[in-house]
């Protein structure tokens, strides 16, 4: 081999030097590749009790865990020799078009996450072209959503409370700013145990302890942005003080019925979805009602745990109430490839809840922005590495759901033999 003293220009040309990034949030944000990325600056960046009320789950967080473990197990089928260069990750839904297969779910308590709360989320959503959903215990109004996303799909995610009067005038002020879906939620009759909060004392508004001081120490951030913009409120409730678990008890009413969605179905102008389904039997019926679709979910893993996985759940309910029915799901989405592999299975569409508040904890409405990216750019890669061009295109035969979890006997078969 001959060797030669290297050439100064062609040292240059192999030697690109990285332009430095002043900017620190987008240098912390542009660092973020994954989801997890973004969960983990938000630890860093936020108090504890806050992460931890958007991280945690309900009791032993077992089904938050199993719903994450359940897109882990995954094997995709990629075809070969199907040219997808570029591909078409739009989707109808509900009656309008998302650029994307996923919205933003409802989230509740939001600008204590971050200050831009929900300001943010719908910002982003708008900018993305996919729909935002305002919680009930939303800290925006619902007239601010309007005007922070004035032009795209905004959504309203409703509990029905013991005070019904309070429930009607949200959905009629929901239905006068134009938006255009109500999501009724019915898995939250009570609050879940969610015992990070209780352990860490979460309450609104936020009550200071030693504990919290000296966790806030490195975090000062967050408390200039806490204490120097608008006091927190909320949608629909008079009063803010109490645990997040008194606030809930006080608002929700386990005695709601099929009746009071026949009186929010005649009141509601737009599309109207149930949220919370959780079995066969129900999703059947709730589609024989006339309801415009339905959502698989378990509420994130914070009510019910050891409640069942709406992925593992959504085949069954696809072939029970027909591929034209509108299916959506959430819970344990962290990675494009949950998207792709929720909508090869049969889904019309999924949400984000907790992906998105990583985002808005690392970086405001910056911080969504990523996550949107992020998921963005995983969807259009597993789409691509699968040949497929279009959301339209994926299927069933392109996963296989590996099952840890077996059932020795399934709930309903074990009603029957007991009824025999």
């Amino acid at each position: 081999m001959k060797r030669q003293l290297p050439n100064p220009s062609e040292l240059l040309d192999l030697m690109q030097f990285k332009r430095p990034e002043f900017d620190g949030k987008k240098r912390r944000l542009d660092s973020a590749l994954t989801i997890n990325d973004l969960r983990t600056i938000a630890k860093r960046r936020t108090p504890k009790a806050a992460f931890d009320y958007t991280d945690g789950a309900a009791e032993g967080e077992l089904s938050l865990a199993r719903a994450r473990q359940a897109f882990e197990d995954v094997e995709f089928h990629p075809g070969i020799l199907k040219p997808a260069a570029n591909v078409d990750t739009s989707v109808q839904v509900l009656g309008g078009s998302s650029a994307l297969p996923f919205g933003i779910a409802p989230t509740g308590f939001t600008r204590l996450m971050q200050t831009e709360g929900e300001t943010a989320g719908a910002g982003a959503a708008g900018a993305a072209g996919i729909p935002f959903t305002l919680s009930t215990l939303g800290t925006t109004s619902i007239e601010d959503v309007k005007a922070a996303n004035p032009h795209g799909r905004n959504w309203f995610q409703l509990y029905v409370m013991k005070d019904r009067e309070i429930s009607y005038g949200l959905v009629r002020r929901a239905a006068e700013a134009g938006f255009d879906t109500l999501q009724f939620t019915v898995d939250t009759p009570v609050a879940g145990a969610r015992l990070r909060d209780k352990r860490n004392g979460f309450s609104i508004p936020p009550q200071l302890t030693l504990g919290t001081i000296v966790n806030a120490i490195p975090r000062p951030w967050w408390w200039v942005d806490f204490l120097t913009t608008p006091k927190l409120e909320f949608a629909s409730l008079s009063t803010t003080g109490g645990t997040v678990g008194e606030l809930l008890d006080a608002a929700m009413d386990p005695t709601i019925s099929y009746e009071d969605l026949k009186v929010i179905r005649e009141m509601w102008p737009g599309k109207l979805v149930v949220k919370g389904v959780q079995t066969v039997e129900d999703a059947a019926k709730l589609i024989d009602l006339g309801v415009d679709g339905i959502i698989l979910s378990n509420h994130g893993g914070r009510q019910l745990d050891r409640a069942p996985i709406p992925f593992h759940l959504l085949p069954q309910v696809v072939r029970e109430v027909g591929s034209d029915a509108t299916v959506m799901v959430d819970t344990g989405i962290m990675n494009g490839a949950d998207i792709v592999a929720s909508i090869a299975l049969g889904a019309k569409f999924t949400l984000i809840g907790r992906a998105y508040l990583y985002g808005l904890m690392a970086g405001g409405r910056a911080g969504v922005d990523r996550t949107i990216a992020i998921l963005r750019d995983e969807i259009e890669r597993t789409m691509k590495l699968l040949g497929v061009a279009s959301i339209a295109e994926l299927e069933p035969a392109h996963v296989t759901q590996l099952q840890r979890l077996a059932p020795l006997e399934h709930g309903a078969a074990a009603r029957a033999r007991a009824g025999a």
